[in-house]
């Protein structure tokens, strides 16, 4: 039976690095897939999904106003295929999460989406929201604080080296600017905790 997953973390624990991986054991086996990322995270070039360690692989990609079950649909038009891929989840609109669910239920498609849980200022995206309330199964690709803890949350920090506390939520690039924190170093580094 097929299931919608949303596989989430902070930035830089190695989502697209677990993607890649997963699309790999089923191309081994025999088995198709269809990627999916969005259109305008270019930062690998348009059209890839690419990890920090140096592995990457083509993919379709997605816009707000895409319909997803539309593009699964054409896609398996064109021969079957096992698995559906979409790299930043979190992009994705809340009707499109709606569209991923309805192709896991009437083509019996199974979707595994990555992405961002939240953003540096502690809110969620969108597209996580909606598959929080969606998925059939969640899992966290984990990562650390400097401290050791679990990172939960990430921080943007501005050309001064603080935390900022405003800005747009999305934000292509910048990977050097974001650090992953547990909630405890999150909350000092926004000034809502004494640092120890």
């Amino acid at each position: 039976m097929a299931k919608l997953y949303f596989h989430y973390s902070t930035m830089n624990a190695g989502k697209s690095t677990v993607l890649l991986q997963a699309a790999h054991n089923y191309r081994e086996r025999g088995m198709q897939t269809y990627l999916l990322t969005a259109q305008f995270d270019n930062r690998a070039g348009e059209g890839r999904i690419a990890s920090r360690i140096g592995i990457g692989e083509a993919a379709d990609t997605f816009c707000d106003d895409d319909d997803l079950f539309a593009k699964l649909t054409d896609r398996l038009a064109r021969g079957p295929f096992a698995c559906a891929f979409i790299d930043e989840a979190q992009f994705l609109t809340k009707a499109q999460v709606w569209q991923l669910a309805r192709a896991v239920d009437d083509l019996n498609i199974p979707v595994m989406c990555y992405g961002l849980r939240v953003d540096f200022r502690g809110e969620l995206f969108d597209g996580s929201a909606a598959l929080l309330a969606l998925a059939d199964e969640m899992r966290e690709v984990r990562t650390i604080c400097h401290c050791g803890r679990k990172a939960t949350m990430v921080v943007r920090r501005g050309p001064d080296g603080l935390a900022l506390h405003e800005g747009a939520q999305v934000m292509i690039g910048g990977n050097e600017t974001y650090v992953s924190l547990c909630r405890r170093h999150w909350r000092a580094e926004m000034g809502d905790l004494p640092v120890r």
